[in-house]
């Protein structure tokens, strides 16, 4: 029975995946001890290069390639945890690469303490390109940079995790049901849905278990020219929004007057001519300014979904 079972949810990218699965091989865990299950969700993958990287694996002895036709991130992370032998659950992102100590101080975490569901650890960004001046550190975490510094223990109400160095107990992900599927990436990248490891943290802050933050159990994960960009960060903002309405309407929907005032807050700071709908897709360098730009797209976006007519009491001098 292994100690853990680490989980890389993959599609259409195995120049990568490669890496992240070469970090595996150099673990200081016994590779006896852990395994490796590669859930590659990439159409037609049996036939086209998931068929290569599968033999190309093989020698691997702790490694199951498994190909998963249903598309989407959390169905992926479903078959994962429900194929997995072990009761601890670690999710890789396949762009990213592990510490040599990774699985070990995972495991670690899980041991340290009492009825452990969750584990997160320090994420160090590969910058593909060099980081833009409007990429402040307020939206690192956009990008899933995460490092809380310290040590080993229990983690604090503000420190958050990220979905591409999170391990879960196989306990915690079969009692809150898995990961919603209505939730989570799918395809390449085009829908930005997100919050499904929010789900299961949710669950875990509701119950018995804890939350551990252990930096030693570090990842580096490739941040991609692609993501680099003000339209990346501006679509991530609204699909932001759509996934909090979509986890939780009425948390969403709260203070919503707050959410226009921001919004016309935003468009007041801006030149005249941009004090209109093109304001949330004005051009700046300046961090804290883009940094404000999103969260007034964010709250456009709940305002939409939330269908607010709170403009009518306004304008006729009821509000």
């Amino acid at each position: 029975m292994p100690l853990i079972s680490v989980v890389i949810c993959t599609y259409n990218r195995y120049e990568v995946l490669k890496k992240a699965v070469n970090s595996l091989t150099r673990q200081t865990l016994d590779d006896d001890k852990f395994e490796i299950l590669i859930i590659d969700n990439t159409p037609n993958a049996e036939t086209g290069e998931g068929a290569l990287a599968k033999r190309e694996f093989e020698p691997i002895k702790n490694l199951t390639y498994v190909f998963e036709k249903t598309p989407g991130l959390s169905n992926a992370r479903n078959v994962g945890y429900k194929l997995a032998k072990s009761q601890h659950i670690s999710y890789l992102d396949d762009d990213a690469i592990a510490s040599p100590v990774w699985v070990e101080e995972v495991f670690n975490a899980f041991k340290s303490f009492d009825n452990v569901g969750v584990v997160g650890g320090r994420i160090a960004p590969i910058w593909e390109i060099p980081r833009p001046s409007w990429l402040g550190d307020a939206l690192v975490g956009n990008v899933s940079v995460v490092d809380w510094g310290g040590e080993l223990r229990i983690a604090g109400d503000h420190e958050w995790f990220a979905g591409a160095n999170i391990s879960f107990s196989k306990k915690v992900l079969e009692e809150a049901g898995g990961f919603s599927t209505n939730l989570g990436r799918k395809g390449g990248g085009q829908v930005l849905l997100s919050n499904e490891e929010s789900e299961i943290i949710n669950f875990v802050k509701q119950s018995e278990y804890i939350e551990v933050y252990n930096p030693k159990a570090s990842v580096d994960h490739l941040v991609e020219k692609k993501r680099l960009t003000r339209d990346w960060f501006r679509r991530r903002s609204a699909w932001q929004a759509a996934s909090d309405f979509m986890m939780n309407a009425v948390d969403a929907e709260k203070n919503l007057p707050d959410q226009l005032t921001n919004i016309k807050d935003y468009l007041c700071s801006l030149p005249p001519r941009y004090r209109n709908i093109q304001g949330l897709y004005y051009m700046t360098d300046d961090a804290g300014q883009f940094q404000w730009q999103l969260s007034a797209i964010y709250a456009n976006t709940i305002l939409t979904l939330a269908g607010f007519d709170g403009l009518e009491g306004i304008e006729d001098g009821t509000q």
